[in-house]
């Protein structure tokens, strides 16, 4: 069976609960005697159901609920009597406690007030006195049900009406209804004690119980959130109810272990879950995600269902959970999502970086076959034109593109392999590169005495190779342009210059920093070896772009 409610009886629930105090009203003032009470009360539980907010009236009733509204119905209709009225009462007053705090329109909140303020004024002025049979409040009873109260409805019925959410209208928390049932209960049988106990009327027994459960919740209240070192009571309360009976601290010291040791998602994911499957409340679970699926335990009728992203989770618990184990279930599979999506970024960073070097290295290596073959063309130029020249020159060059083809075809059998630093004297190094371009029309400047500074080759090599190329290109297209390498020392510095047209603002801001595309060969290849520059501790800059002086520098880093 279903509940009879939809969304309009959802909007005109003010309406619903106004029609439930006055049909309440009625068969109050009518009396128990009354052969209407009956009928009136059942169509007052009747309007309760269709306000009440524990039951959405989408869902389907189970067993349990349905057999407790056929036994409310059946104790109304043969148990009457002014017990069941009072208890009825205080049900009403905590439901309806339970629900204005969730309310932030004005007047609605102000209307909900007030009905708490009538089931209150009618349990303890009309309901109680009957229940004791106190024949001395005949009058007061008398008028507050023939002018008070019914005043107090009109004027509930004149108060604005606004609209509310849906979470508002369900909104309801089970404290504040335990709590209100509690503190009519025993206002109720306090005032009963002080009658019985202490020969009072009803009013001075009444007023006295409201005395002292004032001030009981006046210290409860300094006690609740004190500012004298005291933790206070929010501390203790709060910590009770996150505390639900399982091993919490121990599985999130075994996920963040499992997420230290673990790299790969899926394995960090199985390890997760089989800590989980461990608390003592849940019989199994499945998780789905886009790499795979698994099953851990025993399926149960009550599932729990989350997600996250592309990771959907299925808790089975051995019984139906609680609010409270709600709020761990959602902060568990949300702190094991976190862990898990991190895990995948991981993952997809580490694959990133891996062809990251893959590309860099590939990069890097064609321009330095491109210098190594412009070499070459260089050598067999030599050869050509100055055979008697040709001899010592191959026998010096040959030996160095040697060792860098080896070096060429090692890096691309394993190309992840961190680069090594191969160094050698700056002196070697640079009768080295002037005999490799020995007729490009390049004028050399460099001190006499070079010194025995070590300095990484293979790098270098590279540096020089693409700034002359570079610069002999630009010569091809801006004729009778000088190209000059320049040495120094002491600051040390290599510059490689030429006297053409400057290089654009533009490709000049982004040039070393990113590739940039160019049809004269600075892009990508100055881009690497910049990198290459910066990984070995130098910096190459492009210190001078002007007309008639375009300069590019390589420099110790700083």
């Amino acid at each position: 069976m279903r509940t009879l409610a939809s969304e309009k009886l959802t909007l005109s629930s003010r309406w619903l609960s106004f029609a439930m105090l006055v049909v309440l009203h009625l068969a109050l003032w009518l009396g128990t005697e009354s052969l209407f009470m009956h009928p009136l009360l059942l169509m007052h539980l009747g309007l309760f159901l269709l306000w009440q907010p524990l039951w959405r009236g989408e869902s389907k009733l189970h067993i349990g609920a349905a057999a407790f509204i056929i036994a409310i119905s059946l104790i109304m209709t043969f148990l009457l009597n002014w017990w069941v009225l009072a208890f009825w009462v205080s049900v009403l007053f905590a439901l309806v406690g339970g629900r204005v705090f969730s309310f932030y329109a004005r007047w609605q909140r102000l209307y909900y007030l007030l009905m708490m303020a009538y089931l209150l004024t009618i349990l303890i002025l009309y309901i109680v006195p009957n229940l004791f049979h106190l024949l001395g409040m005949g009058d007061v009873m008398s008028n507050l049900m023939n002018f008070g109260l019914p005043l107090l409805l009109l004027i509930m019925a004149l108060l604005p009406v606004e609209r509310e959410q849906a979470e508002s209208e369900r909104a309801v928390d089970f404290i504040y209804i335990l709590l209100l049932f509690t503190l009519l209960t025993l206002l109720v049988l306090g005032s009963l004690a002080f009658m019985t106990l202490g020969q009072l009327d009803y009013l001075d027994a009444l007023l006295r119980t409201l005395f002292i459960i004032a001030i009981v919740l006046l210290a409860l209240g300094g006690l609740w959130n004190p500012r004298l070192g005291f933790s206070g009571f929010q501390a203790l309360f709060s910590r009770y109810l996150l505390s639900i009976g399982t091993p919490l601290e121990k599985w999130l010291e075994q996920l963040a272990t499992v997420a230290h040791q673990e790299q790969d998602p899926e394995a960090f994911l199985e390890h997760a879950t089989a800590y989980l499957v461990e608390m003592p409340w849940i019989s199994g679970l499945s998780w789905v995600s886009d790499h795979g699926h698994g099953v851990l335990g025993k399926s149960s009728p009550h599932r729990i269902e989350m997600a996250d992203q592309d990771l959907n989770l299925t808790l089975f618990s051995h019984q139906a959970v609680s609010p409270t184990v709600m709020l761990h279930v959602r902060l568990l599979t949300q702190l094991m999502g976190h862990f898990y999506q991190a895990k995948r970024r991981e993952q997809s960073l580490r694959e990133i970086t891996r062809q990251q070097v893959i590309y860099e290295t590939g990069a890097r290596l064609t321009h330095d076959l491109k210098n190594m073959l412009q070499s070459l063309f260089a050598l067999t130029s030599v050869a050509q034109h100055q055979s008697e020249k040709a001899q010592p020159i191959l026998q010096q060059q040959l030996p160095v593109l040697t060792q860098r083809i080896e070096a060429i075809l090692a890096k691309l059998k394993s190309p992840q392999t961190p680069e090594e630093m191969v160094e050698m004297p700056l002196a070697t190094w640079w009768e080295g590169l002037r005999q490799r371009h020995p007729y490009r029309d390049i004028v050399w400047h460099a001190p006499k005495n070079v010194g025995r500074r070590m300095i990484p080759g293979p790098m270098f090599d590279c540096v020089a190779d693409n700034l002359i190329d570079n610069a002999c290109k630009k010569r091809q297209n801006e004729l009778g342009i000088t190209v000059s390498v320049t040495l120094e020392i002491n600051p040390f510095s290599l510059s490689i210059s030429d006297g053409g047209s400057a290089i654009p603002a533009g490709i000049a801001h982004q040039l070393l920093n990113t590739v940039v595309s160019s049809e004269d060969g600075m892009g990508i290849g100055l881009y690497q070896v910049a990198r290459w520059a910066t990984q070995s501790g130098y910096r190459l800059e492009l210190s001078e772009n002007r007309k008639g002086r375009v300069t590019f520098q390589l420099v110790e880093a700083k």
